[in-house]
């Protein structure tokens, strides 16, 4: 997914919030630069447009386990699976949907109540990157991502569960007039890599070893998922899809989150869209 997800932690823009005024301008902006986590995301098998279906496609559990997989291993293997079914199926159902944002750069926003009273967010987009330049700059280079996401401070590989499972530790960026503090994510990061395709999911998970850290609120996401479909006609272009589900505890209110969220989803692809461009330049 996330991409920083993904993620990752998107920042909210500052044109987005010079039409808000005081504690609210300051908390959506504290709000969209510590939760966007995404990150990151896993297996399906069609693209998702505003009408496409999709279709979850279970790998078979031995084409995923690592050669000697341990019992800790094959845990988080089946917990990305998990998050991954979780994710499609709320993308399946095609009730409920209302669009939230429509860009003049074809970027649409949709989202939808899911139980429980938590609002989940669809974007969809076409980006000027391959499948394998966004899969490397999503999943494989994760920790990188700080280098172009402002709103990341860091990210780190804790366990790396073979070539497409592993678990992350995320930190977003300590920004001025915090309100709130920062935040930071534990969570499992699963990839399904195929010709034209690649599917990122993940979860939030919970881990003995790494209790919340002092000075942090821990914020949970999940399950999430972004699909990165390369277009029929450019293969150098794809079609960015990304589910964004997201508890980001503390105080601030429901209405404020859920204007922050979509807000912060277009920041993180502005700022992907300006690396792809940058990737371009380089050549």
């Amino acid at each position: 997914m996330l991409p920083a997800v993904v993620k990752l932690c998107c920042g909210i823009s500052y044109p987005h919030l010079r039409s808000m005024a005081g504690l609210q301008r300051t908390a959506v902006a504290v709000i969209g630069q510590e939760i966007t986590h995404l990150q990151t995301w896993r297996q399906m098998q069609h693209h998702i447009g505003m009408h496409a279906g999709i279709k979850y496609i279970e790998p078979k559990h031995e084409d995923m386990k690592p050669v000697h997989a341990t019992e800790d291993q094959l845990f988080f293997i089946e917990q990305g699976q998990e998050a991954m079914r979780k994710a499609v199926s709320m993308l399946e159902d095609k009730e409920g949907w209302r669009v939230e944002i429509a860009e003049s750069n074809g970027d649409v926003i949709c989202s939808k109540l899911m139980p429980g009273a938590r609002r989940v967010f669809r974007l969809e987009a076409v980006l000027d990157g391959s499948v394998e330049e966004l899969y490397n700059l999503l999943f494989v280079r994760v920790e990188e991502m700080h280098m172009w996401n402002p709103s990341i401070q860091q990210i780190k590989i804790l366990k790396q569960v073979g070539p497409g499972t592993m678990v992350t530790h995320e930190v977003s960026a300590e920004t001025a007039g915090n309100l709130i503090g920062q935040r930071d994510f534990l969570s499992v990061r699963h990839s399904c890599k195929q010709e034209s395709r690649v599917c990122l999911g993940g979860a939030a998970i919970q881990l003995k070893s790494f209790p919340p850290q002092s000075g942090f609120v821990r914020a949970e996401d999940g399950p999430t998922c972004i699909v990165i479909q390369a277009l029929d006609s450019d293969r150098r272009k794809s079609r960015f899809t990304w589910l964004l589900n997201m508890d980001v505890k503390g105080w601030l209110p429901t209405s404020i989150v859920n204007q922050a969220l979509p807000r912060a989803q277009l920041d993180f692809t502005e700022h992907l869209r300006r690396r792809l461009a940058a990737s371009a330049t380089l050549g």
